[in-house]
C-alpha cells in the first residue's frame, strides 16, 4: 500500500540561505532527532547537489536497529525543487520532493514524501502501530528545529 506524508513550512530567509541548509546532505542529522543515530557516511561537505547524486547513510528508525540506507538524487530544479529517492533501505519505496517557494515572508518550503513499507499485509500493521507515528514525529521535530534555526524573533 502507497502512503503520503505532507508538511510545509514558512522559513524567513532567503532562497540563497534555504537552498543551501536543504541541498547539503550534511545538515540532515542537524534536523533528526537524536535518537536515531542519523549518520552521512558519503563525504559531500562542499558538493553541490546534483542530478544522480548518491547518498549513503546509517539510521536506527526503530528499536535502536541501525540499517545502511541510501538515496539518489533523481531531480534538482536549482533554488525551486529538488527529489531523493531510496535505492537501498528500510521502505519498499521512497521518494522525498523537496519544493521552495519564494514569497513576501522569505520562503515556503513544501515536503511531499510518497513511501511504501515492504512486508505485504505485516507492513499495513506495522504502519498503522507505529511507521507513521514515527514519521510525523521525525516530521514534527524537523518543524521544531527549522522554527529555531530561520523563524526567531
Amino acid at each position: 500500500m502507497s502512503y503520503k506524508l505532507y508538511r510545509e513550512q514558512q522559513l524567513n530567509c532567503d532562497i540563497n540561505t534555504a537552498w543551501d541548509f536543504f541541498s547539503s546532505a550534511q545538515n540532515l542529522s542537524k534536523i533528526t532527532p537524536k535518537e536515531m543515530n542519523f549518520i552521512v557516511r558519503t563525504p559531500t561537505a562542499d558538493d553541490a547537489i546534483y542530478q544522480g547524486m548518491i547518498i549513503d547513510y546509517y539510521v536506527s528508525p526503530l528499536f535502536g536497529i541501525k540499517m545502511k540506507w541510501k538515496t539518489e538524487i533523481t531531480q534538482v530544479a536549482f533554488q525551486r525543487s529538488f527529489t531523493d529517492f531510496q535505492k537501498s533501505g528500510p521502505y519498499k519505496r521512497w521518494n522525498h520532493h523537496h519544493e521552495f517557494i519564494i514569497n513576501e515572508n522569505g520562503v515556503l518550503m513544501k515536503d511531499t514524501v510518497d513511501y511504501e513499507l515492504p512486508l505485504g499485509f505485516l507492513g499495513k500493521i506495522a504502519h498503522f502501530l507505529f511507521v507513521r507515528k514515527k514519521l510525523n514525529y521525525v516530521f514534527d521535530y524537523r518543524h521544531k528545529i527549522l522554527e529555531e534555526l530561520f523563524n526567531k524573533l
